[in-house]
C-alpha cells in the first residue's frame, strides 16, 4: 500500500462497562495501573511454559501474550534494526482526575486493538475480566464487567455481554476517508509526549515536524507490523513537506507520575495538551493523522497518552 492509496485498517475501539463491586481507588490517570493489570493477567492465561523471560521461550511467535503485550520484532528489517516494535492494543483510561469509585458505580474505560490483534479479542476480554477480578490500585478494587461495546464512526454497538458467552461478529474496517483541506485542528485530550534525544519537547519548543513525523512512523509501523497491508511513506518526501507546515498553538504541560515496577521507582512523565491549528500542504500527512486519533502519538501510546481528537476546520 503506498502513501497515494487510501489505507485501510482492521481497528476496533471497544467501550468496556463495568460494575464495582470493591472500592476502585483511581490516581490521576489510570492508564498505567490498568496496562500492568491487563498485561499480568494476559500472561497467567496466555502462557503455557512458565517461562520467566518470554525471549527464551520456544513458544513466543504463537503465544497470545507476546502477540498482543510484547509483540516480537523482525530478526532483519530494511529501515533499521528493532529491539521494539508497537504493541497493537492502546487502553484509554477513564478520564483524569483522582476519586474514589465505590461498590455498585459504574467504571468504564476503552480498548482499542489493531490489524490482526482483533484476533486475540476473546483472549483479551478474559483477561480483562480477570484482572479486575483479582483487584486493581491500592486496596485491591474489583469490579464485575456487565457489556463490551464497539465504538466506531460516531455509533456504538454492544458485541457482548457475559449473559450471551459468546462475542457478536462485527466490521473492524476502517478506510481514511479523503483529506479535507490544507488545515487540520487537533485536540490533544492526554498529554503528547514526544522526545528529542531522550529530552522531552514542551510547549515551548515541540515542533509541527515532530508532531507529522512520529505520527507518520508509528503509523507506518503498526501498518507494516500488524496491519494486513503496509502503509509505505516516503520519509524523506515527507520530512520536507513539513516545513510547508506552520501552527497555531495553545498549548500547555501537564505532568503526571507513574510507578514503574520494572525499574522499582517512580518515574516523572508528562507531555503537552490543549489545542494545535496546522495549516500547509497536509494531504500525504492525512492517513497518519487521521488513524493517529485511535493509534495516538508519541511516548506510552499503549496506555493512552498522545489521544487527541481532530475537529471541525
Amino acid at each position: 500500500m503506498t502513501e497515494s492509496a487510501s489505507p485501510s485498517l482492521s481497528l476496533g475501539r471497544y467501550r468496556l462497562d463495568w460494575r464495582v463491586t470493591r472500592s476502585i481507588r483511581l490516581p490521576d490517570y489510570a492508564g498505567s495501573m490498568l496496562r500492568g493489570a491487563f498485561g499480568h493477567a494476559l500472561r497467567s492465561i496466555g502462557c503455557i511454559t512458565r517461562e520467566k523471560d518470554c525471549a527464551a521461550c520456544p513458544l513466543r511467535r504463537d503465544c497470545p501474550y507476546t502477540t498482543l503485550f510484547e509483540p516480537i520484532p523482525p530478526e532483519h528489517h530494511p529501515l533499521q534494526d528493532f529491539s521494539r516494535i508497537p504493541a497493537p492494543y492502546i487502553i484509554e483510561p477513564p478520564e483524569w482526575g483522582a476519586r474514589v469509585l465505590h461498590p455498585g458505580d459504574t467504571l468504564t474505560f476503552h480498548f482499542t486493538l489493531v490489524g490482526r490483534a482483533v484476533e486475540e479479542l476473546p483472549i483479551a476480554i478474559l483477561a480483562w475480566r480477570r484482572a479486575l477480578a483479582r483487584g486493581i490500585g491500592p486496596g485491591d478494587g474489583q469490579a464485575e464487567l456487565t457489556g463490551v461495546w464497539l465504538e466506531q464512526s460516531g455509533s456504538s454497538s454492544a458485541i457482548y455481554t457475559p449473559e450471551s458467552g459468546g462475542i457478536r461478529k462485527h466490521d473492524t474496517q476502517l478506510t481514511c476517508p479523503p483529506p479535507s483541506g490544507d488545515k487540520v485542528c487537533l485536540h490533544l485530550v492526554t498529554p503528547l509526549r514526544l522526545q528529542n534525544n531522550g529530552v522531552p519537547l514542551k510547549a515551548q519548543t515541540v515542533t509541527e515536524r515532530a508532531l507529522l513525523m512520529a505520527l507518520v512512523r508509528r503509523f507506518a509501523l503498526i501498518s507494516e507490523f500488524h496491519g494486513e497491508a503496509a502503509w509505505q511513506p516516503d520519509f524523506r518526501h515527507l520530512g520536507e513537506l513539513t516545513g510547508s507546515v506552520t501552527g497555531k498553538r495553545q498549548l500547555s504541560w501537564r505532568d503526571w507520575q507513574r510507578y514503574s515496577s520494572r525499574q522499582k521507582q517512580k518515574m516523572a512523565l508528562g507531555g503537552v495538551t490543549g489545542r494545535w491549528d496546522l495549516r500547509g500542504e497536509l494531504a500525504a500527512f492525512w492517513p497518519a493523522l487521521w488513524f493517529g486519533q485511535w493509534l495516538h502519538a508519541g511516548k506510552n501510546a499503549s496506555f493512552g497518552l498522545g489521544r487527541y481528537e481532530i475537529l471541525a476546520a
